[in-house]
């Protein structure tokens, strides 16, 4: 079982209490000991993939290795933007006081120094994919920049956390074909909806926190409606994967293998409970499972073609 101490979020029985000293408060900016977030950033661009037909296997297994080290470089990366943004406000969040910038272990001037690495690693990554992609993979950074910013003066950040962490689905899709269709655009809303909706179970932990020190998030939009709210986004989640798979002309095997995700999603709400932060950690967590779900389902639409 992982050992965490009641004033922290930060994993202390994980693997990165093996690094030298020096590179430890690194690691753990980088959240290297919650992979969770490697995962729900890889997953939409593992849909991009897998949405397109006649695409050739060896193409496909070549840019799902590297999204996922894309995906560990620029979670990193977003993770050390997002502490610089709100190391202040961290240090006031009982979850998040440790973490390196919040408790001066890492200089300000040493994580953009950090950043910068982190950048250009992901700029060679990106170098692997076609033109389009190195567009749409620069543009994304915008985003990211702004993500942190959002939840100072935005009622729903996790809408831009969506256009975010989703931008994987028509960067994948793009890398796999060359080109945008009407049905990657639809399988990027079913991200964004997705994003939104287990977010918002995860800003359940922080509400109190977040309403003291003014910090914006979907959960305190929703109060006491957090279910319906959730419920709604997954709803819109399976119709836009619905329409992607509609316009991309997948078989009947995939759409029936959608009930496995929604089946996930309903299990996810009977069991959300919005005032346990345990319950709604453990259930942000278990979108990791929901996503392969549905790339399971996606992957349905092309063997079974």
């Amino acid at each position: 079982m992982n050992q965490k101490s009641s004033y922290s979020d930060i994993n202390l029985s994980s693997w990165i209490n093996f690094l030298p000293s020096s590179l430890k408060p690194y690691a753990i900016l980088s959240r290297l000991d919650r992979p969770i977030g490697n995962w729900l950033l890889f997953i939409p661009g593992l849909w991009g993939i897998l949405l397109p037909h006649q695409i050739n296997w060896a193409i496909r297994l070549k840019l799902i290795f590297l999204f996922a080290l894309g995906s560990i470089i620029m979670r990193s990366a977003g993770c050390v933007v997002n502490d610089i943004w709100d190391r202040d406000f961290d240090r006031q969040v009982a979850r998040t006081q440790q973490r390196p910038l919040a408790n001066n272990t890492i200089s300000l001037k040493r994580a953009v120094c950090f950043l910068l690495v982190l950048l250009a690693l992901g700029f060679l990554v990106l170098l692997q994919l076609n033109p389009l992609s190195w567009l749409l993979g620069a543009s994304s950074l915008i985003l990211v920049a702004l993500y942190p910013g959002a939840k100072r003066i935005f009622a729903w950040p996790q809408l831009v956390l969506g256009f975010t962490f989703g931008f994987g689905a028509p960067l994948g899709y793009t890398a796999a074909t060359g080109c945008l269709s009407w049905s990657q655009f639809a399988l990027y809303a079913a991200t964004i909806f997705w994003q939104i909706g287990f977010d918002t179970i995860y800003g359940y932990q922080d509400i109190e926190d977040d309403q003291r020190i003014g910090v914006k998030s979907t959960a305190r939009w929703a109060g006491e409606a957090g279910k319906i709210f959730v419920g709604t986004n997954y709803g819109f989640c399976i119709i836009m994967l619905l329409v992607a798979m509609i316009l991309n002309q997948n078989s009947w095997v995939s759409f029936c293998a959608l009930l496995l995700p929604l089946s996930h999603f309903i299990w996810q709400l009977k069991n959300f409970d919005l005032c346990n932060p345990t319950c709604c950690l453990i259930l942000f967590k278990s979108n990791r499972d929901a996503g392969i779900l549905i790339a399971l389902a996606l992957l349905m639409g092309n063997i079974f073609q």
